[in-house]
């Protein structure tokens, strides 16, 4: 009986685990690629391409900086952003770039993320 009872509270942590992670995801604004357009159209938004820099150099948004989410200084690297401007990144697919926007949410930037990614922006023809 305590074992079950035992598996059973285990089992709602980890549910209320996955529910923390999904709440922290609505700390950044994910858009399609007409409307990352428009907000990387304002000269003032920080345009953060977060792939390896051997994607980026195959190809990248005009404008936008490398820091590459999977690189152990990462958080070092992405808090020297300034913290007074929007962030709009992306990755290759979307699947990334989620990862580096909750990060630079935690840390209180206005992140916006493109959903599909490089691939998605270069199939629209941009």
């Amino acid at each position: 009986m305590i074992l079950r009872k035992l598996a059973i509270m285990s089992l709602f942590s980890t549910i209320m685990g996955l529910f923390g992670c999904t709440a922290q995801s609505s700390k950044f604004v994910t858009v399609d690629v007409e409307e990352f357009a428009k907000v990387i159209a304002d000269s003032a938004v920080v345009r953060l391409d977060v792939r390896t820099p051997q994607e980026y150099a195959e190809g990248h948004i005009e404008g936008a900086i490398n820091i590459d989410v999977l690189s152990d200084g990462f958080a070092d690297e992405a808090s020297k952003l300034p913290t007074d401007r929007t962030i709009a990144l992306y990755c290759r697919s979307g699947n990334r770039s989620k990862k580096a926007a909750a990060i630079l949410a935690d840390k209180g930037y206005k992140v916006i993320e493109l959903a599909t990614g490089y691939k998605g922006w270069t199939r629209a023809g941009k």
